[in-house]
């Protein structure tokens, strides 16, 4: 693996609070995550959405155990998000509608269904399949086991700055597989170096480079006491409708950013990305060439690299931090749909976490 794209960790927002120490995920029921549909399910249509609860299980294997189950092909099974299999999870899989059964059938077949480590807890008809993404979000709760005495005071005064200023939307390492060298196979693959055949890796690969070098400026502008201001020439988006567009008066929208109208949102690069100017432009061009990567390479990745905006920056309003008992806490949020656990998990226990992915 290329030395130059192994996975760096992003600074942390509140180092100068201490935290609390401890253990995430000592078990699966540590970890509790839950989606937040994008939307309900209408009653009737073609489709029926499965609410399943999952424990030790990774949603592909269950969506094929499904599919097998209700004799439809795993591919026309739809998800929102993957889920890892530490973890408690609630998620939403959608199944088509066979013609030779009744609806009736098919509704109380997919009830009923349950296998190792996971159940149907409802079922629902909907007009069409589920796509990656149809999330308005995820709910955590999480259980921080082996923490120091005084834990509670320091995690709520890290609550309270997350609150207030928000949290660095980092990628969780997961994203970067087990070895960490999902990344650097991305960049052979935009070299011709590497030929991936497999369709669901090729996608992975690419997707963690972007989520390195995004990582990285993000990092960069941690570094540079920069996460709570706009650029000149920083791509802003506004909170509420996800609008984009391009600072020319960072004093201006620096009041807006933090105010929480807007975020600065960096870059998932490739080649038909909504573009940086000036100062913000530069910054982002200097981390893509320290890396090692050529942006002429972009269009290789063809459309599942036509790159992206994200913002570097999530809400933190909800946390709630409680105790859990001995010498135990319990964090809860909700973060948007794409976003990790990590970014609040490693603010309050101050180190890296390898908890589950919630996308």
């Amino acid at each position: 693996m290329s030395d130059r794209l192994a996975p760096r960790s992003v600074p942390l927002l509140t180092a100068d609070l201490p935290g609390t120490g401890g253990i995430v995920r000592a078990v699966p029921e540590d970890f509790r995550v839950e989606e937040i549909p994008l939307y309900p399910a209408s009653g009737t249509g073609d489709h029926l959405y499965l609410r399943i609860e999952k424990v030790g299980r990774n949603t592909q294997d269950v969506v094929r155990e499904v599919a097998r189950a209700l004799s439809v092909r795993e591919r026309d099974v739809g998800v929102a998000g993957l889920k890892d299999l530490h973890a408690v999870a609630v998620q939403t899989l959608s199944v088509p509608l066979a013609s030779r059964l009744p609806p009736e059938e098919q509704v109380s077949r997919a009830a009923a269904l349950q296998g190792p480590g996971f159940r149907v807890l409802s079922v629902t008809r909907h007009g069409n399949k589920l796509r990656t993404g149809h999330l308005a979000g995820n709910r955590f709760e999480i259980a921080v086991r082996g923490c120091l005495p005084d834990a509670l005071p320091r995690a709520e005064r890290i609550a309270a700055d997350l609150r207030a200023r928000g949290a660095p939307n980092l990628f969780g390492p997961q994203r970067f597989g087990k070895r960490g060298d999902n990344a650097a196979l991305g960049a052979r693959i935009l070299r011709r170096e590497a030929n991936v055949r497999d369709r669901f890796l090729r996608k992975l690969a690419l997707s963690a480079l972007q989520a390195e070098l995004f990582n990285r400026c993000l990092g960069a502008r941690l570094q540079d006491g920069l996460f709570g201001r706009a650029l000149a020439g920083d791509v802003l988006r506004k909170r509420a409708s996800g609008g984009l567009f391009v600072c020319e008066d960072p004093e201006t929208d620096s009041r807006r950013v933090e105010s929480a109208e807007i975020d600065p949102a960096g870059p998932l690069p490739g080649h038909s990305l909504f573009a940086a100017r000036g100062e913000a432009l530069a910054r982002e061009e200097a981390t893509v060439a320290e890396a090692g990567v050529d942006p002429a390479t972009f269009s290789v990745g063809g459309g599942e690299l036509a790159g992206a905006r994200r913002p570097y920056r999530i809400p933190a309003s909800d946390l709630e931090i409680r105790p859990g008992g001995d010498d135990s806490l319990l964090l809860a949020f909700t973060l948007p749909a794409g976003s990790y656990a990590a970014s609040i998990v490693r603010e309050i226990v101050k180190g890296e976490t390898d908890e589950p992915s919630a996308e």
